[in-house]
Order: structure tokens, then C-alpha cells, then sequence
């Protein structure tokens, strides 16, 4: 049985959330996240994010409660029988993707992504982009509004609002979809192995400059983008028995 002695409670700033973190300190205590057998995150999908990000050097597990909107990656939101709910809980653990964007004046930037990696247009002209797996280059070009690579994970988020596959959250694969492709005329993008490299280089970039994104970590006026897998870091996330990501996704599907 999970143990859940100390909990720390995180909420995103909104009014209906921070209730809920002070009804529920009130009623179980609240500990630093340093401290906490489970973490707590009360809010909704960006929160949930930005808490694994903030957390993944703890090893701790984190349980979210949506009171925000969507709530893909959280729990419904109930007061009673908490400490029950999270001993049943069932745990996902899924690794993020790490994304190395160049910059035109040779910066380096560096993030880890639990959705995706995106690659938009930041001009009024679409983006020029060549694409290369493992070094090797399969698009010499795909003009576009942008491109990005998803986890199964974040299969559901801007890589399904792009027409891009939902991935089942076992599967060792990543998805590679255009946004708006226009030449290639719809090309919709490629499943790949979810231990390949893929690198986007900026083709002209001073006349159609490209911003990345990973996961809301932004980089402006990049020239290439490497991205892959990260299998050292851990994201451990707790669902309530019978609604992890596999059954989500699924149901995600048949809506």
C-alpha cells in the first residue's frame, strides 16, 4: 500500500484552487514537496506540467486533482476519502523528450518536454524546414506553420489538435506531425521509434524566422532543433484505478 503520511499540496494560483489547497491542508497537512511521500497538484493539464517539471529531481509521485479545464492528466477533483483514493492510486511513469534548439546568434538552448517539442512559424511566411532521423535526412524540405514531436503522453494535446495519431502510452513511439503543411500538399507527418533522433534545420532563417517550443519553454530564431528521448528522467504520475492514460486514451478515441 502506497504511503501517504506527509503530502504536499500545490496549487496554481487560481481562486478555486487555492480553496482547495486550504481546505485540504486544513484537513490532511501540508509539507514541502521535499518532504512528501505524494504530491498534490490542484489545478488543471499546464499546472500538471509545470509541477512534474518542478518536482522530477524529487522521485516523488505526483497526483493531480483538476480544477482547471481540460484535466487530460488529473483526477476529478473530491474532498472526501483523499488518503484512500491515493493509496489505490495507480501509477504511469512516462519519460519526456529533451530538445537542444540552436539559435541564429549560436545560443544553445536546452528544455525537457512531457507533451511535445513544437517548431511554429514566427513571421508572416511559413517556415522552411529539412528533417533528418538518426542523421539521416528524409524531408529535404516541408513548408509549413510549424512541426512538432509528441510523447504517447501528450498524443492527445497539440499533436491531436494538429490531425496527428493518439500513440497508446505503452508503445515506443514517437509522433512526427506537420501543422498546415503545404508542400508537401498535406503531408501529415511519421511514426517513429521512440529512440530516434530527429533534427529540424531552419531553412532561411532570417526570412522566415522559427521559434521552438518544449512544453511552453521557448526559444526564438533557432536554425536546427535536435530532439529525442530522455530515458534517465522519470515522470511518476498517479491516476485513480481504472482511469490512467491507457484507458484515457482509448476512451480519448471513441469520443
Amino acid at each position: 500500500m502506497r504511503q501517504c503520511d506527509n503530502i504536499a499540496f500545490l496549487a496554481n494560483g487560481t481562486e478555486i484552487a487555492e480553496e482547495a489547497r486550504r481546505h485540504l491542508s486544513t484537513m490532511h497537512g501540508d509539507v514541502p514537496p521535499e518532504q512528501a511521500d505524494v504530491i498534490v497538484a490542484l489545478g488543471g493539464d499546464g499546472f500538471m506540467l509545470q509541477t512534474l517539471h518542478g518536482t522530477q529531481h524529487l522521485d516523488t509521485p505526483v497526483y493531480g486533482m483538476n480544477c482547471g479545464t481540460v484535466g487530460f492528466m488529473m483526477n476529478e477533483y473530491a474532498e472526501p476519502r483523499l488518503i484512500e483514493r491515493l493509496q489505490a492510486s495507480e501509477e504511469e511513469v512516462i519519460h519526456p523528450l529533451r530538445m537542444r534548439a540552436m539559435g541564429v546568434d549560436g545560443t544553445m538552448h536546452e528544455a525537457l518536454a512531457i507533451n511535445e517539442v513544437a517548431l511554429l512559424r514566427a513571421g508572416s511566411q511559413a517556415a522552411k524546414l529539412r528533417i533528418s532521423v538518426d542523421g539521416k535526412v528524409r524531408l529535404d524540405e516541408l513548408v509549413c506553420d510549424g512541426a512538432l514531436v509528441s510523447t504517447p503522453a501528450g498524443s492527445t494535446a497539440y499533436n491531436y489538435s494538429a490531425h496527428g495519431p493518439i500513440l497508446p502510452i505503452g508503445s515506443d513511439v514517437l509522433a512526427l506531425t506537420a501543422m498546415a503543411a503545404f508542400r508537401p500538399r498535406r503531408w501529415r507527418g511519421a511514426l517513429l521509434p521512440s529512440g530516434a533522433t530527429v533534427r529540424f534545420d531552419v531553412l532561411q532563417p532570417s526570412k522566415r524566422p522559427v521559434m521552438a517550443d518544449a512544453d511552453s519553454r521557448s526559444a526564438c530564431n533557432v536554425v536546427s532543433v535536435e530532439i529525442a528521448s530522455e530515458p534517465n528522467v522519470a515522470h511518476r504520475i498517479l491516476f485513480d484505478p481504472g482511469h490512467g492514460l491507457e484507458e484515457r486514451l482509448i476512451r480519448e478515441q471513441f469520443a
